[in-house]
């Protein structure tokens, strides 16, 4: 099956989702470079694997992220009550910035959050889509010994 029907098909399940269906489709994609998210906001959707951050998201009204350089990066940005975009600072613990990492033997693009233990690790699907897996230490990180998986859309219309 083709990687993008393959996601489509992930994403439009109302049942949840078996993190090995993730890994699958993870081994199949190329390693994002920080270049590929730089410059750009992202819309930010999340697979419902039954990891708290999926609900946790959902709770802060989560809409993505933003890679002004590999040196600023805004990873939880989220609608305020009146809709507006903001950085949640305080639930990410300030903000982030993009290094080159290993992950599963393979250097991506991953996201490092400032204020905790966080790696948020990048493959793509297409030139406008990544799969993002959540990794590092702690709770928020691991649920039930399973990362927590996600995708971003480059937002074309900023």
């Amino acid at each position: 099956m083709d990687i993008v029907q393959r996601l489509s098909d992930l994403r439009a399940r109302t049942d949840r989702i078996d993190p090995r269906e993730l890994d699958s489709l993870w081994d199949r994609l190329t390693p994002a470079r920080i270049e590929d998210l730089v410059g750009y906001r992202w819309r930010g959707f999340s697979f419902d694997t039954g990891h708290r951050t999926h609900d946790l998201l959902g709770k802060s009204r989560w809409y993505g992220k933003t890679f002004v350089s590999a040196s600023e990066v805004q990873p939880l940005v989220c609608y305020d009550e009146d809709g507006q975009l903001f950085s949640d600072k305080k639930t990410g613990r300030g903000e982030a910035s993009l290094w080159e990492v290993v992950f599963r033997g393979e250097v991506t693009a991953t996201m490092v959050y400032d204020g905790m233990p966080v790696f948020d690790h990048f493959k793509k699907v297409e030139d406008n889509t990544v799969i993002g897996v959540m990794n590092g230490k702690g709770p928020l990180v691991f649920d039930g010994g399973e990362h927590y998986w996600f995708g971003l859309e480059r937002d074309t219309a900023v």
